[in-house]
């Protein structure tokens, strides 16, 4: 190995929408190096750039451990979209194998990564909600994923779903169809909004998927004060996050009486209770056997983990989530 420093690492990449994260793990479990870079959405960004992201991220975490990609035992790569287009899988996959040279590595939709990291491995289900928004979970060799059809007609609960939905309200609230809250006045300052209609050359003129999610920050500010409608927005968004993890409960086959470990991550959870009390309210009104967990370490690690269980050798990484 490079240098006789190590007896090889594990490499996580977990990709997404608004950012990409890399880490590089040894057998002990100890992180070695990390890095981030942006959106590794294929369908957005390309092909050619989504290689030469990931050819950065690859370098700059094994520059970081002094390493070479030979060192690397196995990775897992967990792309946005991978699975979704059986045309363009191909060339997706066989991006890793010019970066590293070799055959040491599997792709996979980021969601596992989501499941692996939050539930370390371990059977149960996952829902992230971050720019989009897709659910996994694995029991006794079965898997299943539900949601994260994309943002044109699904990523319910996402939080460019949620950043829509609250454009939606604004219009409603600037056409007199509801009352004007606190999500109108930060629209209008968001843009700094002479007429209500400049909203649409705003949203039109790029229309870019993390641009749109990120407003969804706005609609939590609102609802956070008191704003009725965007509160109601948030609460639908838990509801429609707890009907993809019952969907995933069901395909996973779960008896009555036996516990459903389910965990959850992407940044729509840091809003709280604003959408985590209406998505524990609605999963009890179908199953009581639900246990909430909290993340035990980011998707990137989770990635890492993969990896390893893809070789048997299981990983115990000794790192806070």
């Amino acid at each position: 190995m490079a240098g006789g420093r190590t007896d090889g690492y594990f490499l996580g990449v977990d990709g997404g929408g608004t950012k990409t994260a890399f880490v590089l793990i040894d057998r002990a479990g100890r992180e070695a190096a990390r890095h981030e870079g942006g959106s590794s959405y294929h369908v957005e960004i390309g092909v050619e750039a989504l290689h030469a992201l990931l050819q950065a991220g690859v370098q700059s975490v094994l520059d970081q451990a002094g390493a070479a990609a030979d060192d690397i035992i196995h990775a897992f790569f967990g792309l946005p979209a991978h699975g979704e287009d059986s045309q363009i899988q191909p060339v997706l996959d066989v991006i890793p194998e010019a970066l590293l040279g070799h055959h040491r590595y599997a792709c996979g939709n980021d969601m596992i990564c989501g499941w692996a990291g939050s539930l370390g491995g371990a059977d149960g289900i996952n829902i992230v909600a971050g720019t989009g928004s897709i659910g996994y979970g694995e029991r006794q060799g079965l898997s299943a994923r539900g949601g994260g059809w994309g943002e044109l007609f699904s990523d319910e609960g996402s939080a460019h779903w949620i950043a829509v939905q609250g454009l939606n309200v604004f219009s409603r609230m600037a056409d007199g169809r509801l009352p004007r809250g606190p999500l109108y006045d930060l629209l209008v300052a968001e843009f700094a909004l002479k007429s209500d209609l400049d909203l649409c050359g705003h949203i039109y003129a790029n229309p870019a998927r993390d641009r749109i999610a990120a407003l969804s920050r706005r609609v939590a500010q609102a609802a956070g004060e008191g704003d009725e409608a965007a509160q109601a927005v948030f609460r639908r968004a838990g509801q429609e996050l707890a009907a993809v993890v019952d969907a995933i409960r069901r395909q996973l086959e779960y008896p009555p009486g036996e516990p459903v470990y389910l965990s959850y991550s992407g940044g729509v959870f840091r809003s709280g209770d604003l959408v985590l009390r209406p998505f524990r309210e609605q999963l009890s009104t179908w199953s009581a056997d639900y246990r909430m967990v909290s993340p035990r370490f980011s998707p990137a690690i989770g990635a890492a983990i993969y990896a390893a269980r893809m070789v048997g050798q299981p990983l115990n990484p000794q790192i806070d989530a």
